[in-house]
């Protein structure tokens, strides 16, 4: 049959083009459906885009502060629609290189939205196009996308371009005056950081009492204090009640704390309160597949509740990450292929790309509590590292250490500083590995580098 393949592949996002190489590989004749761009969410509108933009506030913020590292140098500022430029360059840049690695293997690529539609004796049928296809699996990696929350005016200022998601902020050539940010997480904070760092009035509107969701309370309390110094205002355990849009590009966000109302002006708004699985409208109802509100459930394989489909990625709604993504497309065929294998999601590493960087893996102290486990964190100051003093004048990051009391084994690292999100690779193998406190202490770290201050926490407990 010219439309059976061994797997079908929807959603050519970090979980759906991994997974589609790594079948075809294994053998498998593989068709993947992206109804818009290679790369998904990740590579278009979120992970590589917001680095990109990152990268050059970082160097604009090198230039403003050299004087303190005994550099002078002149007046500094930001092109920001040459900024985004190079961002689309990058974005064009990787989205080539992923269409060749499917060429490469043999994966056959469709332009198209498709569709679950039943089950025949050969597999689960989809169709795309007015065609039909079938496959003995079909991986879903559909992804997710931002919520807009029913705020009253929020809809219209979303039509009216006032408020913007993270897809569209990224391809806005003019810098807002401006900026209000709703949501405190990890997306809100990085576009905080950017505007802040090329000169933008920015404010933060978070309905609950600290930033950066469930990050360490200690390391999110220093994040916020350090923007805090460079002029960005957080509006915290803060409800936002309204958009009021009194001109074309101009309007405020109406707010309410401890009954108090409050407004913030603003000539563009981020909505950034979160993602949802996107589930709608892919044909789910006709195979009966289990669900958890919008999110696809599945086992640590991959499998969901109906035989041969799967999910992987932002879809199952459990991390979304895309490195998260990356491991469950791979485990979920290495499965297909015969080859037993789980996802690990007690050592997924989590980034937050501000300045300073802010990163953690596995348990803290009060979800240990939560599993039965008695722990206890310890906090060791990046400026036991030479190379941190040299580097950061006036830093203040930190390395929170968490331990089995009862085992001494590694449970979780949680820190804020320069080089984090390089760092926590290392400790999400050793929680991953469950290495003892001393196992730690006999690894040989280089010299000078920041990430040895794992090992030096490690002989302070």
């Amino acid at each position: 049959m010219a439309n059976a393949f061994d797997l079908i592949v929807l959603g050519g996002g970090p979980a759906g083009y991994n997974a589609a190489e790594r079948a075809a590989h294994g053998g498998m004749k593989v068709l993947l459906f992206e109804e818009r761009a290679l790369g998904g969410v990740c590579l278009n509108e979120g992970c590589i885009p917001t680095k990109t933009l990152l990268y050059s506030a970082k160097i604009l913020d090198y230039t403003k502060h050299g004087a303190a590292y005994g550099v002078t140098i002149g007046a500094s500022s930001i092109d920001h629609a040459k900024v985004i430029d190079r961002k689309n360059k990058v974005v064009k840049t990787l989205v080539s290189g992923v269409g060749s690695k499917m060429k490469g293997a043999g994966v056959t690529v469709v332009t198209a939205s498709a569709k679950l539609t039943g089950r025949t004796p050969d597999g689960i049928t989809v169709e795309a196009n007015g065609e039909s296809y079938t496959a003995a699996n079909v991986l879903l990696c559909t992804g997710s996308e931002a919520i807009v929350p029913p705020i009253p005016g929020l809809r219209e200022a979303v039509a009216s371009g006032l408020a913007v998601t993270n897809r569209e902020i990224l391809d806005r050539r003019e810098l807002p005056k401006k900026l209000c940010i709703i949501g405190g997480g990890v997306i809100g904070l990085e576009i905080a950081s950017y505007y802040n760092s090329v000169g933008g009035d920015v404010t933060v509107v978070e309905m609950l009492t600290k930033i950066a969701g469930p990050t360490d309370a200690d390391i999110s309390s220093l994040l916020q204090k350090t923007y805090e110094k460079r002029g960005v205002k957080f509006l915290l355990g803060t409800k936002v009640c309204g958009v009021e849009e009194d001109k074309p590009g101009h309007g405020y966000v109406l707010c309410e704390k401890d009954g108090k109302a409050d407004k913030v002006e603003a000539d563009m708004i981020l909505v950034s309160t979160g993602r949802r699985p996107r589930t709608k409208d892919i044909g789910l109802e006709t195979l009966g597949v289990l669900m958890d509100r919008a999110s696809v459930i599945t086992d640590d394989c991959g499998r969901t509740s109906v035989p041969g489909l799967w999910a992987a990625g932002d879809v199952n709604g459990k991390i979304m990450l895309a490195h998260t993504a990356y491991r469950e497309g791979e485990v979920a065929v290495n499965n297909m292929l015969g080859k037993k294998d789980r996802v690990d999601y007690r050592s997924i590493p989590s980034v937050i790309y501000t300045n300073p960087e802010v990163a953690s893996v596995g348990e803290s102290v009060e979800s240990a509590a939560k599993a039965g486990i008695k722990a206890s964190a310890h906090t060791v100051s990046l400026r036991y590292s030479g190379r941190y003093i040299a580097e950061n004048e006036g830093g203040d990051g930190f390395v929170k250490i968490v331990i089995d009391d009862e085992h001494r084994t590694l449970l979780g690292v949680h820190m804020i500083g320069t080089y984090a999100s390089e760092i926590i690779y290392g400790a999400a193998a050793m929680v991953a590995r469950e290495m003892r406190v001393e196992d730690v202490q006999k690894l040989v770290f280089p010299h000078p580098s920041v990430c040895e201050v794992l090992r030096e926490g490690m002989f302070m407990i």
